[in-house]
């Protein structure tokens, strides 16, 4: 078997050999990407079947209708990404010309996790891709059945000279981290980001760490509880709640919190009918060592509605808590499940200082009609991305870079940003031969001092 330092090694012969410069090959790899996805939509739905619970619906919605969006708009753009960058030429430097040329980096990695496992593999490879680099692809073997899938249908369509899936454990991962790589593309928890991040500082590569944290929403007094609730609740319980964007805990005013409660309950009955389990639109968690995490959790508030377990089945119920603790472990740690607190704040300085007490976190939403409490909570707080009056949704539109900020991550991906992230921006001047100003040469003398400061 071919070791992993030999496979790099050929991703960076065939970088080399210019074969993934033009624009030609870089749409062609989209489109066999594209072909990819539509001719084994049916197989992929199956394992994220298998893998996540997933129906066919939210398979479709977050994976494979995501991914194909991602490509029809990088394909749609490329050309004009690619094109160079002119810029004006300061008179010290005429007769001239600026301009950014956009140039691939080389080999990169992407290292995917397993929540997502299909839209966070493919949606950073489409930013390679347009951008021109050779990529070693790492799925994540916690979802071992779309892993399985993605080793085999990858080298099937794609450039297998310019691209090659690593399956296997940490111990895979840790060897692949140790190979020299131009940029490294990370999606997944905050420690293995520091791993990662470790490890690539040995040779100086440049990092993209897609991470999470605890994304909270504040729902104000005068917002439409009955459409917060329904939002609220689909982008919570969205793939059991193993969302990095999902909400993590509510921030809801004191006066309406009951209210907005008994709206969440009705949303998740209305979604989900009066046992989840029994239905077909709700997916489970990933795995026993993820159940015990995240059931482990609910002991840390009052439960308002849900709180039904069945390890054998990976199932947690749609969760509300109440009366939780802010040094709770619920509101500690990232839940990563389908437990949600609910807190209250009398006044909005009390939730917002809550929130920017805490790490920033990959999102931030917030509820009301009212356009000041709108502006002051996105001008006194930060975070990756933020919604108003909606949870999730930014992440589906592809012309907003998408990523964190402190320890929620570093970088941003999606359309024009993921083709920025895959390429160095280099600048060129241009100069003529036929004038050489001999302004800035030696000898000096005060003469040219004074014209230099006219030029300067």
């Amino acid at each position: 078997m071919t070791s992993i330092s030999d496979r790099i090694a050929a991703l960076r012969a065939s970088f080399d050999s210019r074969k993934t410069r033009p624009e030609k090959w870089r749409r062609e790899q989209l489109y066999r990407l594209m072909t990819m996805i539509e001719e084994n939509e049916g197989a992929i739905h199956e394992a994220l079947q298998a893998d996540l619970g997933k129906s066919g619906f939210e398979a479709r919605m977050t994976e494979t209708g995501t991914v194909l969006s991602e490509i029809e708009h990088t394909l749609s753009k490329l050309k004009s990404w690619m094109r160079p960058t002119r810029f004006s030429t300061p008179l010290s430097n005429q007769p001239g010309r600026s301009k950014v040329v956009h140039e691939p980096l080389g080999v990169v990695l992407i290292v995917a996790p397993w929540n997502y496992p299909v839209n966070l593999v493919l949606t950073p490879l489409i930013g390679a891709i347009a951008a021109g680099n050779c990529a070693a692809i790492k799925p994540s073997e916690v979802s071992a059945r779309t892993s399985e899938l993605l080793a085999r249908l990858i080298p099937a369509y794609l450039d297998t000279e310019a691209f090659q899936v690593f399956e296997g454990g940490a111990d895979i991962s840790t060897e692949l981290l140790e190979q020299r790589f131009d940029h490294i593309f990370f999606t997944g928890s905050e420690n293995i980001g520091r791993i990662v991040m470790t490890a690539a500082a040995k040779h100086l590569t440049p990092v993209t760490l897609e991470l999470g944290g605890k994304s909270p929403c504040i729902i104000a007094a005068d917002s439409d509880l009955a459409l917060a609730a329904r939002r609220v609740a689909w982008g919570k319980f969205l793939n059991a709640g193993q969302t990095c964007i999902a909400p993590d805990y509510v921030m809801v005013d004191e006066t309406v919190a009951q209210s907005f409660i008994e709206e969440m309950k009705k949303a998740i009955e209305a979604f989900f009918g009066a046992d989840p389990k029994a239905s077909p639109d709700y997916p489970r968690l990933i795995n026993e060592r993820h159940f015990d995490r995240v059931a482990g959790m609910i002991s840390g508030g009052t439960i308002v509605t849900g709180g039904e377990t069945d390890r054998a089945a990976r199932y947690i119920a749609p969760t509300l808590l109440t009366g939780v603790s802010p040094d709770a472990e619920v509101m500690r740690e990232e839940i990563f499940g389908p437990v949600l607190p609910v807190m209250t704040y009398a006044a909005l300085d009390e939730a917002i200082g809550f929130i920017t007490s805490r790490p920033k976190p990959l999102a931030l939403y917030v509820f009301a009609r009212s356009r000041d409490i709108q502006n002051e909570v996105i001008a006194r707080t930060s975070s990756g991305g933020a919604c108003i009056n909606d949870v999730v949704m930014h992440l589906a539109i592809p012309d907003l870079p998408f990523g964190g900020v402190g320890a929620s991550g570093m970088g941003a991906y999606h359309g024009r940003a993921s083709f920025d992230t895959f390429s160095h921006a280099r600048s060129v001047l241009t100069k003529t031969e036929y004038l050489d100003v001999p302004l800035r040469y030696p000898p000096y003398s005060k003469t040219k001092l004074r014209w230099l400061k006219r030029f300067q």
